[in-house]
């Protein structure tokens, strides 16, 4: 039984002007210990499914569909119920460390606070857990960086200090929101790589959001990538990395640096993605596709099954 079941999700934003479809049909299983990587463009719908796993959202969303987390329904859980599951069963790792930690209470306060709620420890106890956290995320001067504030600490040992927080309470499930987006290039690798030790030594399946296809290849064992709102294409990392079959994965793989590019012009996706208040009619990324057909513009192309788990969602593929 996978520890992971999302079938056909959605979420809308809607205001009184305005009804904004975010993500619409979404699909997937995650397996205990498995790490799936959702790419694409800022404004596709990454965060957004992921904050629908733990139903982070004002109360101007409407969100449609299921989501099974071991065998918690997270849609239909009342608020008592998500406060028990978050941190414990489902935690994140949020995009920006200093915006996620609270200003005026030290790393250690707010860590040991974490442990206390869930795991019913006194202060004292829970204090020495996040000491072991501090030291299991490999911050120097762990004891010293207990007392210290969030903004005392370096952005990497900010990120450090979050993952430690996300790490609390041991859960199953962990959601990274582009956990190394501010920092630079050499603390970057750092963190990914204890990320993925620290996953494979826990056992804990993992949603890791990023835009970056190098940190893809790093840290998944499967791809999906997203574009207004849909996954277009899925499958293992060899598969979606090695064999891209829809137009957008291919352009994204065209528009990265790599070696041996000196000298030569780098190849961009033309145009903007889609204004998600106003889709077009048939495939969502046909205006900027080189492919394009006058049947791509009639209706959204339905999912293709490639072998293996690869799928994608293109009408030529057909």
């Amino acid at each position: 039984m996978p520890l992971v079941e999302v079938r056909d999700l959605t979420v809308r934003f809607v205001s009184r002007d305005l009804d904004i479809p975010v993500v619409n049909g979404v699909s997937f299983q995650l397996a205990r210990g498995e790490v799936l990587c959702l790419l694409g463009e800022s404004g596709s719908g990454k965060s957004v499914t992921m904050r629908a796993l733990m139903r982070l959202f004002p109360s101007t969303a409407r969100i449609g569909g299921s989501v099974l987390v071991d065998g918690h329904d997270i849609l239909a859980l009342p608020e008592r119920g998500l406060r028990q599951i978050r941190g414990r069963l489902i935690s994140m790792i949020f995009q920006e460390p200093m915006t996620a930690f609270d200003p005026v209470f030290t790393i250690g306060t707010q860590i040991a606070e974490s442990v206390a709620c869930h795991d019913r420890l006194s202060m004292r106890a829970a204090r020495l857990r996040a000491l072991e956290l501090l030291e299991l995320v490999q911050i120097p001067s762990a004891r010293r960086r207990l007392d210290a504030y969030p903004h005392e600490l370096s952005g990497g040992l900010r990120q450090r200090a979050m993952i430690a927080l996300a790490l609390a309470c041991r859960p199953k499930l962990l959601l990274a929101d582009e956990p190394t987006t501010a920092l630079d290039a050499t603390v970057q690798i750092q963190i990914l790589l204890l990320l993925r030790e620290l996953q494979r030594e826990l056992g804990i399946a993992t949603i890791f959001v990023t835009h970056d296809l190098g940190v893809a290849c790093e840290v998944a064992d499967r791809i999906a990538v997203m574009y207004a709102g849909r996954f277009v294409e899925s499958g293992t990392a060899e598969e979606v990395m090695d064999t891209p079959r829809h137009p957008y994965t291919e352009g994204l793989l065209r528009s990265t640096v790599h070696a041996g590019m000196k000298d030569r012009r780098l190849d961009v996706i033309p145009g903007s993605p889609p204004d998600l208040a106003a889709l077009p009619r048939g495939c969502a990324f046909a205006p900027r596709c080189g492919s394009v057909g006058a049947d791509c513009l009639r209706a959204p192309p339905s999912n293709v099954r490639l072998g293996g788990s690869h799928e994608a969602c293109c009408i030529r593929l057909t």
